[in-house]
C-alpha cells in the first residue's frame, strides 16, 4: 500500500477519533508502528471494556453495581491524582482504569434498559 493511501486512511480514522471527543494527545495515545492511534490510551480502554461489557453480558454475567461504581471511580481517581498533580498516570494505568469504566458503563446500561423493559411490561 503506497505511503500515501496510509497518510489518508490514518487521518480519516484521526477525525472519526476527533469527533469521538476524544482529545487525541500523542503522549497519551498508543502507537503501532509509529502511527499514533486514532483515540488516547483511556478512550482506547473505555472502548474495550465496552466490548468486553458486551461479552460479559452474552455470557449471563450480571456485574454488582457496586462493582460498577468502584470500576468508575478507580478511573476518577486515576485522572483526580493526576489533575491535583501528585502522581503523573501512564498509558496503561488510563488503558486499565478505562477498561474497567467500559465495563462499568456497559453493565448499568444493560441494567438500566432490563429494568425499563420490566418496567413497561
Amino acid at each position: 500500500m503506497k505511503k500515501s493511501t496510509k497518510i489518508k486512511i490514518w487521518a480519516f480514522f484521526m477525525r472519526l477519533g476527533n469527533r469521538a471527543g476524544c482529545h487525541q494527545r500523542e503522549d497519551r495515545s498508543f502507537k503501532i508502528k509509529g502511527w499514533q492511534f486514532p483515540i488516547c490510551s483511556r478512550c482506547t480502554g473505555i472502548l474495550t471494556g465496552q466490548i468486553i461489557g458486551i461479552i460479559i453480558y452474552l455470557m449471563s454475567v450480571r456485574i454488582p453495581i457496586y462493582i460498577d461504581i468502584i470500576f468508575l471511580l478507580l478511573m476518577f481517581l486515576d485522572w483526580y491524582i493526576q489533575f491535583k498533580g501528585i502522581k503523573e498516570s501512564t498509558n496503561l494505568r488510563r488503558f486499565i482504569t478505562g477498561n474497567l469504566a467500559g465495563i462499568a458503563q456497559t453493565s448499568i446500561i444493560i441494567e438500566i434498559f432490563i429494568l425499563l423493559q420490566s418496567l413497561s411490561s
